[in-house]
């Protein structure tokens, strides 16, 4: 029972799962909707039972009544798998009749600019995922502007509604909206046939609070009660005793077959009449299911499914405890029977996870043994982790393959620490089997250098390599893969090519060692300085595992996922890369790959840092020292402050920069890093932190022989990206030091360099030293009117830098006294001077843009200068800030 390399999307997701009989028209909920203008976001948000769903679907009409075109997509537990999530969107936006193009990715695609749409995710409260959080984020923030997403939760989603809600691009429709009025109340009861009196629908409203779920079961217990007004007394006060009081009272109504059928059924997420009888072999299910239907009890159609109905799921929660309380014997037998049906289908997922729910692990491993290797070498790590974590360990022991694999997936979802301690536990380092040592002698050097012990996985990794070609392609080609970044990261450049060249001859179809050749192998470029071939190789890797268009670069890897964002983020594109980071950035926290998570955080970092949220700048930086602390990552913590130290050089806080930097230099940090290629240490270490710290505060001809030195170093390496960004260094060292002539030659030098494979933020991320190379460059560099080429990149790094700086000319605040500022003014230049834009200074000070506005107007007309710049380099000279 092999599973499909892209499982179907059943049409059952694709469709609202409600009853629309006796339905009450919202209407305030559409005008509110109407009123709100162009939200991004609209949250149906309230507990079980409020008509979440009834609400989003006669929203959804009134959208198309507009005009709009809608797509729906009811989620479940196996949307918190990235791959699956995408497959199901890309599914759903079919339904929107735009023109698909299958070369763009799903997020892509919905950004394009098109006519109004509206994306309606329904049961969101079910996604726990990360990745899959981070890409739903990821659609809002680039959703063009005539489109929306319609979420329906029982919980607050993790989706940055802070910032939405400020923006003016959230409308919420909470618990309070969703109750019904009286006059909706009585309208209710009208359409469901039951003629009340007022004081009978008023004390019905009031006992129910409106909640949508207690009335229907109330008009259930109406049609088939003498009194109502007995039934109403009898009434308990919580809304939850109410739900439950009433779900037993139309329960006890039902014909004893029709009960019985409700309970043994309610195991069920979909049902249909093959299923059913599979657990009900001597009922007649087909027909119950169409009495059911009929007397519209309980039983929800799904839309463009005649066959298929689901339970609502406040009255599933309801009918599987009375299943527990009456019947627990039984829960076994119907879950494998349930489970039969579904292998009988070759459906392994839901016969796998009914398995496990009716407790026969023995055969829900039975299962897995036929689609587990299958799934690994697809690297479906979450989907196995889920179900390992579910099998007693005792049980595993007995299948040393299984428990093995589990590793892996364990690895890969829950991070190496965890996965090691499993697999010492396991007792799988010392099994006889040559299969389970094959598995074994991989796991050790990948999880050592997962957890940044290279030295150590180096020689795991040489034993291994003297046991390949075990019979098994998928670890034999991981461990080559595994091999070529740990030499790599040991310089032994051309065995890391050898080991490269021999994973892609035994790879196979394997989408997750295609993937992992791919990222080696464009470290090694990017290493090598070719950023051009690094990008293919990266984009190459993103979309390999996938198996299909509509993934594309947001399938959830982050191996591959975080090094292409850090090339995106280096051509500049930073909407694109904060896209990118959005989905991958949780990934590498969770999973804890070193260099990932350090990459990942500082260019989060930077690009808060580039948009004037300093705040946001920071607080990235505090989340990376964290992980470092916690998962004993000491490299990490010492990474995150010496970027806190860069930034605080770019806020020209000399002696704060140079604690930062002191504190993360810490020699028994670096030391086992030292001559080694760390992919996040490349550019960004200890040695380009303490120059960068000279260039600003201190003496820069003092660094200059330490920089010609290193540059020899990483050339005769091969590190050419490192060697390009040190001659940067060493261009304005002798920029600042007073050697004009040697700044402007090297300087040449390195744009036609960087200019050749399109380096811009390696430039740019200098800060505002480097517009006063640029210039002296554009204006006495003969080359470039002879290169159009470099002069167009040299114009456009100026662009970029924007006006010249005060250490790039002489800033004179006038002859005339200058008018004293006040102390909001002084505020505002701290601010300024410490990089925050017009809108983070007034979020943070509690006042409007306008405000901003006008402060700054006032304060260059008192220091009588013309930009920003000035204004804060007149500051500084005058003492008013530091």
């Amino acid at each position: 029972m092999k599973p499909a390399p892209s499982p179907p999307i059943s049409s059952a997701k694709l469709a609202p799962l409600v009853q629309r009989s006796a339905e009450v028209r919202r209407d305030r909920l559409a005008d509110r909707l109407a009123r709100a203008g162009a939200v991004k976001l609209v949250l149906v948000r309230a507990p079980a039972g409020f008509g979440k769903t009834t609400a989003m679907v006669q929203l959804r009409e009134a959208l198309q009544a507009h005009g709009v075109a809608t797509a729906w997509l009811t989620l479940d537990n196996a949307d918190n798998d990235v791959p699956r999530f995408l497959a199901g969107v890309s599914e759903a936006i079919k339904q929107l009749g735009h023109e698909h193009d299958q070369d763009r990715d799903v997020l892509a695609q919905l950004a394009l600019d098109q006519p109004p749409f509206a994306l309606f995710l329904d049961d969101f409260e079910i996604i726990r995922e990360g990745g899959v959080m981070g890409m739903v984020r990821e659609l809002l923030e680039h959703l063009p502007r005539n489109g929306q997403i319609i979420i329906g939760s029982r919980t607050l989603p993790d989706l940055g509604l802070g910032r939405l809600r400020a923006r003016g691009q959230l409308l919420e429709l909470d618990t309070e909206l969703l109750r019904f009025t009286p006059e909706e109340t009585a309208e209710f009861f009208k359409l469901r046939g039951t003629e009340l009196s007022l004081l009978t629908v008023d004390k019905a409203h009031e006992k129910t609070e409106g909640w949508g779920a207690a009335l229907w079961l109330l008009s259930l217990a109406f049609q088939r009660h003498g009194t109502p007004s007995d039934l109403m007394a009898r009434l308990p006060s919580s809304e939850r005793e109410v739900a439950d009081y009433l779900t037993e009272e139309v329960l006890a109504q039902q014909d004893p077959p029709v009960r019985d059928f409700l309970l043994r059924t309610s195991i069920l997420r979909h049902l249909s009449a093959p299923v059913c009888q599979a657990l009900l072999p001597q009922v007649d299910c087909a027909s119950i299911l169409r009495k059911l239907e009929r007397d519209n009890v309980f039983l929800v159609q799904v839309e463009g499914e005649p066959d298929l109905y689901r339970y609502h799921s406040l009255f599933a929660d309801f009918l599987r405890k009375l299943l527990e309380r009456e019947r627990p014997d039984e829960l076994a037998r119907l879950h494998l029977a349930a489970s039969g049906w579904y292998e009988s289908q070759s459906r392994p997922v839901p016969a796998i996870d009914h398995a496990i729910e009716g407790g026969d692990h023995p055969h829900a491993l039975l299962l897995l043994e036929e689609c587990a290797h299958a799934l690994l070498e697809q690297g479906r790590m979450r989907l196995l982790d889920r179900w390992f974590s579910a099998i007693p360990s005792t049980l595993l022991r007995e299948r040393p393959l299984m428990q093995v694999i589990a590793v892996w997936a364990r690895t890969f979802s829950q991070g190496p620490w965890t996965a090691m301690a499993w697999l010492e536990a396991s007792g799988c380092r010392q099994s006889p089997d040559p299969q389970v040592q094959a598995h074994v002698r991989v796991l050790l050097p990948v999880l050592l250098a997962m957890m940044d012990r290279y030295d150590e996985a180096h020689a795991a990794g040489r034993f291994g390599v003297q046991h390949l070609n075990s019979g098994n392609a998928f670890v034999d080609t991981v461990l080559l893969n595994a091999m070529a970044h740990i030499v790599s990261v040991a310089g032994e450049r051309q065995e890391a090519q050898h080991f490269l060249e021999e994973a892609r001859r035994t790879q196979g179809s394997s989408a997750f060692n295609r993937m992992y050749t791919e990222t080696v192998q464009g470290f090694l470029d990017l290493r090598e300085g070719r950023l051009r071939q690094a990008t293919a190789r990266f984009r190459m890797a993103i979309t390999s595992s996938s198996g299909a268009a509509t993934y594309n670069y947001t399938h959830g890897n982050a191996w591959a996922g975080v090094p292409y964002a850090g090339v995106v983020y280096e051509a500049n594109d930073m909407p694109a890369a904060e896209r990118l980071l959005n989905v991958y950035l949780p990934l590498a926290r969770d999973v804890g790959l070193p260099d990932h998570m350090i990459s990942s955080y500082r260019m989060r970092s930077r690009i808060a840092f580039q948009r004037g949220d300093v705040d946001a700048a920071l607080q990235a930086l505090t989340e990376l020292e964290y992980l470092g602390h916690e998962r004993h990552l000491p490299r990490v913590t010492a990474s995150a402050k010496l970027e806190r130290s860069r930034l605080l050089v770019l806020q020209g806080h000399a002696s704060a920069a140079r604690e930062e930097l002191a504190r993360g230099a810490d020699p028994q940090v670096w030391a086992a890093a030292q001559d080694q290629y760390r992919p996040a240490q490349d550019v960004d270490d200890v040695l380009v932190g303490q120059v960068r710290v000279g260039l600003y505060f201190g003496e820069p001809a003092q660094h200059i022989a330490e920089l010609e030195a290193a540059i020899h170093h990483a050339r005769t390496a091969q590190r050419n990206h490192r060697a390009l960004k040190l001659r940067l260094l060493l261009s304005l060292a002798f920029l600042r030091s007073g050697d004009v002539g040697r700044a402007t030659q090297e300087g040449i030098l390195v744009l036609q360099d960087a200019n050749r494979e399109g380096f811009v933020r390696l430039l740019l991320d200098e800060g505002p030293a480097l517009g006063s190379l640029l210039r002296r460059v554009h204006t006495s560099a003969p080359e470039l009117g002879q290169d159009p080429i470099l002069r167009e990149y040299v114009e456009r790094l100026l662009e970029l830098v924007g006006p010249a700086g005060a250490d790039e000319e002489s800033v004179e605040g006038g002859g005339g006294e200058v008018e004293l500022l006040t102390r909001k003014e002084i505020r505002i230049l701290q601010l300024l001077a410490e990089g925050y834009s017009n809108t983070a200074m007034a979020e943070k000070l509690f006042v409007s843009d306008s405000t901003v506005r006008t402060h700054l107007r006032n304060i260059n007309t008192k220091l009588q200068c013309h930009s920003r710049t000035q204004a804060v380099a007149i500051a500084r000279r005058r003492g008013l800030i530091r």
